[in-house]
Parts: structure tokens; C-alpha cells; sequence
């Protein structure tokens, strides 16, 4: 009986020796498997800034590159978009003027002799009734009629003034309420008005004196700048110039016309490629590089094309590098940090 007894013992002990290697595996594959599923986060956010973290090992694993933008190259020219306009309405508007400033013209002498009429008809009425109430009374009827009127002409001019400066700016506008040789010259058609867009995002520093035109084959015609125009080109939604063009160009109203301006942009914003931004919720990010291990997000305003389908940003620190590569790897390792690990 005992060394029956004695036998079970040795052969479980045999039996558990034999088991526990393998329940030790287990363990620690149970355990590589949790590794595997939940890595330490590698998020912190501080100051309300969100902080991302990975060691040179998992940027080259995961593709990160990082890169400083550059200044966008500075082109000589740029490229604009001409048409010649029609001076009809430059024309009707300059006669609704020339008719309201007839109008006050003529407003302003009839109130000149109806005050004088009633200025004498006071007097008379009272020096011992000279002249009856009734002729006084008719007397200032005439003088307020005549300064209604009178406002009423202020008015008309003022309106025509102002409907010039909306629909052709305060050059323009200005140059036909003081009958300036310019508008003459436009609406006796010796000059012909050109309207220039620039493409959409350009700026300039300030507009150039001169541009050149082509239309038809011919030469390049000489413009002379105007003023900045008062409305853009629906389709290009770029600013736009007012110059103009001597008619003996072979202009005719609504002619497109290719045009060069001799001017760079604006200095100013970095060239961000498109492969380094990332968008969410219906905004643009970019990430920088903070530190050797660690990247930050931060929003941009992409609202100046670049080169090659970039944008021009403003507002990046000088000098940091930004993510050019795998910045949609760091978005969802942002939001995969943020996940539970019970998720």
C-alpha cells in the first residue's frame, strides 16, 4: 500500500514538472499578445499641447521625414488674365452725372432769385404794407420750393457720385466727376479699359506701373496702370487691376487678352509640399518636429497655393523641420493613443 502510494506521488510529480514549462509559455505569449494590442501610449498632452513621442527606431519603421520649408521661388513675372471692357456703362454713368450737376446747376439760380424775391418782399410788407400778406406768403412758397429742390439736386449728385466710386473705384470714380482727360479719353474709345485678374492666391506688393498684353497674334501691347479694379472674374477669384490700352491696338470690347506682369509676389510664408498636410474636421495640419523623438500638430491656413500643389503658409517658426512624410501615420497614432485600453 505505501509504495503504491509513493508511486502516484512520483509519477503526478512527474506530470506537474512536465506541465509547468508549458504553462509558463502561455503565460507569456497571453502576455506578448497584450503587448501587442495596447503598446504604452506614446501621447502626453501638457498645456493643452499634444505631444507625440517615438524613439529613431519607430520614425524609420513608420516612415517619418522631416524637412524644413523653404521660401517660394520668386518669379519674375506673373501671369494674369486680361479683357478689354466696354465703356458703355462708364459713358451712361458719366451722362447721368453731367445731367444731375445741370440739374443743381440750375436748382441753385432758381433759389438764388427766389430768396431774393422773398428777402424784398419782407422788406415791402413791412415797410406800411407795401405789398399784400398773401404776396408775401406766395413769395416764400417759391423760396421753399426752390430749396427742396434744390436738396433734392445735392442728392441726385451725391448718388451719381457715389455709384461712380462703387462701380469703378475711387480712381476712376474720381476721374469722372472731375471730367479727368482719362475718361475722355475712354469714352471717346482713343483708350480702351482693360481689366486684369491675377490668378487665385496671388498677391502683390503693390501693382505694377506697366504690363504687356497679347491678343490675336499681335505684338505685345503696352498697358498702363489704372487703379485696382472694383470686382474679380466669377471663375478665377483672383485681385484684379484696371489698366489701359491704346485703342490702335486692335482691341476690340470683350477681347480676353493673355497678360505678363512684371512683378514677384509678396515675399513671405513657406512653400508646405501637400504630402505634409493632414486634415481634420474640416482644417489643415501640419506636424513639427519639436525635438528628436518628439512631433507637435499644428493648424495652418492653406489658403495660397504653392509649387507642385503645396501652399504658401505664414505663420511657421523659422527654421523648424515638419513632418513630409508619414504625417498620416502620426494623425492616427494621435488618435489611436487616445483610445482605452479596455477599447
Amino acid at each position: 500500500m505505501t509504495l503504491s502510494t509513493n508511486r502516484r506521488r512520483i509519477l503526478l510529480a512527474a506530470l506537474c514538472a512536465a506541465a509547468l514549462p508549458a504553462f509558463f509559455a502561455l503565460r507569456a505569449g497571453v502576455a506578448a499578445e497584450k503587448g501587442a494590442v495596447n503598446p504604452p501610449s506614446r501621447m502626453q498632452v501638457k498645456n493643452g499641447v499634444v505631444t507625440l513621442t517615438l524613439s529613431a527606431a519607430d520614425q524609420q519603421h513608420d516612415g517619418i521625414l522631416t524637412a524644413r520649408p523653404s521660401a517660394p521661388p520668386m518669379p519674375r513675372t506673373v501671369a494674369g488674365y486680361g479683357t478689354v471692357l466696354d465703356a458703355a456703362g462708364l459713358t451712361a454713368l458719366n451722362n447721368r452725372y453731367l445731367d444731375a450737376t445741370t440739374q443743381l446747376q440750375t436748382a441753385e439760380a432758381k433759389l438764388a432769385v427766389s430768396r431774393a424775391a422773398f428777402e424784398r418782399a419782407k422788406i415791402l410788407h413791412g415797410e406800411q404794407q407795401n405789398i399784400s400778406t398773401a404776396e408775401l406768403q406766395r413769395a416764400q412758397g417759391r423760396f421753399a420750393v426752390d430749396q427742396a429742390a434744390l436738396a433734392t439736386a445735392h442728392a441726385r449728385v451725391g448718388m451719381v457720385s457715389a455709384t461712380a466710386r462703387q462701380d469703378w473705384g475711387n480712381v476712376l470714380g474720381q476721374a469722372l466727376l472731375d471730367g479727368a482727360p482719362l475718361v475722355a479719353e475712354l469714352i471717346a474709345r482713343r483708350q480702351y479699359l482693360v481689366k486684369v485678374i491675377l490668378p487665385p492666391g496671388v498677391t502683390l506688393k503693390r501693382p505694377p506701373e506697366t504690363a504687356t498684353a497679347w491678343a490675336n497674334g499681335a505684338a505685345g501691347i503696352r498697358l498702363a496702370f489704372v487703379s485696382p479694379a472694383t470686382s474679380t472674374d466669377p471663375r478665377l477669384q483672383g485681385i484684379g487691376y484696371f489698366y489701359s490700352a491704346p485703342a490702335d491696338a486692335r482691341l476690340l470690347p470683350g477681347m480676353n487678352l493673355r497678360v505678363r506682369l512684371p512683378a514677384a509676389p509678396i515675399a513671405g510664408g513657406l512653400a508646405v509640399p501637400q504630402s505634409a498636410v493632414v486634415w481634420l474636421q474640416g482644417k489643415a495640419w501640419v506636424y513639427l518636429r519639436t525635438g528628436p523623438r518628439t512631433f507637435v500638430r499644428r493648424e495652418i491656413l492653406p489658403d495660397r497655393p504653392g509649387p507642385n500643389g503645396g501652399y504658401i503658409v505664414t505663420g511657421l517658426p523659422p527654421g523648424d523641420e515638419i513632418v513630409v512624410q508619414g504625417a498620416q501615420m502620426l494623425l492616427s497614432e494621435e488618435f489611436r493613443s487616445q483610445v482605452p485600453i479596455e477599447d
